[in-house]
């Protein structure tokens, strides 16, 4: 059924494992929410950071759609190099 699956056996079950071409299973990219990034931009919803971006542009477009549909958020616009946070009013 599955062509590139990695059949795994436990007691009477049979799990399958998607995997890449090369038979080596899918690496995980996984973003820690308790380290804060060294480089970029990061948008910090209620205190909270969520999504990192590459310029400050991208960041405040991302904030401010996210205020136009919901005006009750506290959004800043965390400035990794600087380590300086910027707050988006809603318009």
């Amino acid at each position: 059924m599955v062509e590139n699956s990695v059949l795994i056996e436990r007691g009477r079950e049979t799990l399958k494992k998607p995997t890449n071409r090369e038979g080596e299973p899918q690496p995980r990219n996984i973003q820690r929410a308790d380290i804060v990034p060294s480089s970029g931009y990061v948008l910090v919803v209620d205190g909270c950071m969520k999504n990192e971006y590459a310029d400050e542009a991208a960041a405040k477009k991302a904030g401010e759609d996210l205020l136009k549909r919901y005006p009750m958020l506290f959004i800043q616009v965390f400035d990794a190099r600087t380590k300086t946070r910027a707050t988006l009013k809603a318009s």
